[in-house]
């Protein structure tokens, strides 16, 4: 039997230089540019529905896991960003997660958004009653 040991093969420095030359940075800020800074219907951890969610435009975004996924002829990118708001009262900067998944010509294909949606700094839109509030 064949031993096939994977660890040093070229297809993982391949998949590393690609990885390493996309700019995420700039596709994270252009998602956010794209969408005004606002997640829209979205449901929260406590299946609390929010119509908006304003983001601060102050947020700065932090790759923290990149993969590359392939099922068939269907071949993606996905990136992991941790969302924070730099303001100096608050402990914690985190405010969420953004994941961002693109084909394989760097086209966007979705998105998925974990946010604290309890968050003081968000304005938010709850549910259809058309009031916004701060939490």
């Amino acid at each position: 039997m064949t031993k096939l040991e994977l660890k040093n093969h070229q297809v993982w420095q391949d998949l590393t230089e690609i990885l390493e030359n996309i700019d995420a940075n700039k596709l994270v800020t252009e998602h956010l540019e794209l969408c005004d800074y606002k997640v829209c219907g979205y449901w929260d951890e406590d299946d609390e529905f929010h119509e908006e969610i304003l983001l601060p435009r102050s947020l700065s975004a932090k790759l923290i896991s990149s993969s590359i996924g392939v099922t068939g002829k269907k071949r993606w990118i996905q990136m992991k960003f941790v969302l924070e708001a730099n303001q100096i009262k608050f402990a914690d900067q985190k405010i969420g997660e953004l994941l961002l998944i693109y084909d394989e010509n760097l086209e966007f294909i979705d998105e998925n958004w974990q946010i604290k949606a309890s968050d003081p700094r968000l304005i938010q839109e709850v549910g259809d009653l058309g009031n916004f509030s701060i939490h």
